[in-house]
């Protein structure tokens, strides 16, 4: 019963979850901004050849991403909404 529970308790509505999941990755943008210009200016200029010439930047851009946008971060960001929810309810 304790997932069950759990899962009660992080459940947000569907439009909440997808801006969830934006606010997510624009953080994860801008804190891996430095991998995004450096494959960006490997891709300059590039069509095919960007896919084995950039190889390199492209892992290390996907690594910096992955560490701000997986299901652990946004279920933190899930259960910080709903106290952020419950308080609002509280001072009402």
């Amino acid at each position: 019963m304790g997932y069950l529970q759990e899962a009660r308790e992080n459940h947000v509505k569907k439009k909440v979850e997808e801006a969830l999941r934006s606010k997510m990755k624009q953080k994860a943008l801008q804190e891996c901004d430095f991998y995004c210009s450096k494959y960006a200016e490997c891709a300059r200029g590039r069509t095919f050849s960007v896919v084995w010439q950039c190889r390199k930047q492209a892992k290390e851009l996907n690594e910096c991403l992955h560490q701000y946008t997986n299901d652990a971060i946004l279920e933190e960001m899930k259960k910080a909404y709903m106290i952020e929810q419950k308080s609002k309810e509280i001072n009402q």
